[in-house]
């Protein structure tokens, strides 16, 4: 029986999270990238590597997008496309910590497919197939019920609680942090949180797995502004996301200004 494009990709995942531990506990080599664009070990890039010739091998006719390749325009017309962060939170990964993730995800014109974000130190494997919910280590996720904004849990950067990003000051918030931003928004689908938040720009590799994962579990997602999510961009960046419970999303985005000054900013291009 052919493979389907989720087991494909649980899989991929969990061949990543073997490869990455050789070099956990900070025994990678690490180097920064130009343009100030961030670190990168030789995790990243084994990973990267492993994932883009098996995935492609069992997909020729897929198209590839990872934070770790330069970018082939040859994605554009593919009608699916790979989006791929072989480490999402390298520097949480090059500190020993256990909170960084592979975050692999399938689009098809535009919308995500499937989608898989394993955590290999915590074994925590969340999964996602459009129409068929989402699962932690198989059992299903439901998403927070909460409708009350007013002290919500919500995961997001210090930057985020700027008061220029908000109508009318900084909402009652009870306030968290976790590094990988796959992480934070399968923890909104988990329901463990109410919403998390990102609010500059944010790269495509990063939220495309959490952007299925959330939905199927009953969470909206959208930009910062409240539209939907749309992927395999010619340059693969969105206006930021916001993932949250479906009762307090809408009014999430309406506290938010709209002009503020991260709106316009471009997330480093790391996690």
């Amino acid at each position: 029986m052919p493979e389907t494009d989720l087991s494909l990709l649980e899989n991929a995942a969990r061949a990543a999270g073997e490869i990455a531990l050789r070099y956990a506990g900070g025994a990678a080599q690490s180097w920064d990238k130009p343009d100030g664009a961030g670190p990168v070990t030789e995790a990243d890039l084994a990973v990267n590597e492993m994932l883009k010739s098996d995935l492609r091998a069992a997909r020729q006719d897929y198209g590839w997008l990872s934070e770790e390749c330069e970018d082939d325009e040859d994605r554009l017309a593919a009608e699916r496309v790979f989006i791929i962060d072989p480490i999402d939170g390298t520097r949480s990964f090059m500190k020993g910590d256990d909170t960084w993730a592979h975050a692999l995800a399938i689009a098809e014109r535009g919308e995500v497919i499937a989608a898989a974000v394993y955590l290999p130190v915590l074994d925590r494997m969340y999964l996602a197939a459009k129409g068929q919910g989402a699962t932690l280590n198989g059992e299903a996720l439901t998403a927070s019920a909460r409708r009350d904004l007013s002290g919500a849990r919500v995961l997001a950067a210090k930057p985020s609680y700027d008061g220029s990003n908000w109508r009318d000051g900084v909402p009652d918030l009870s306030r968290h942090y976790r590094p990988s931003l796959a992480f934070r928004m399968s923890l909104v689908a988990q329901g463990r949180f109410d919403a998390m938040l990102a609010l500059r720009g944010s790269w495509e590799w990063d939220i495309a797995a959490g952007d299925l994962i959330g939905r199927e579990a009953g969470a909206r997602t959208s930009d910062r502004t409240g539209a939907p999510l749309i992927f395999n961009n010619a340059r693969p960046l969105l206006n930021g996301v916001v993932s949250a419970g479906p009762n307090i999303h809408g009014a999430l985005i309406d506290a938010l200004a709209q002009d503020g000054p991260q709106g316009g900013e471009i997330a480093p291009k790391y996690s």
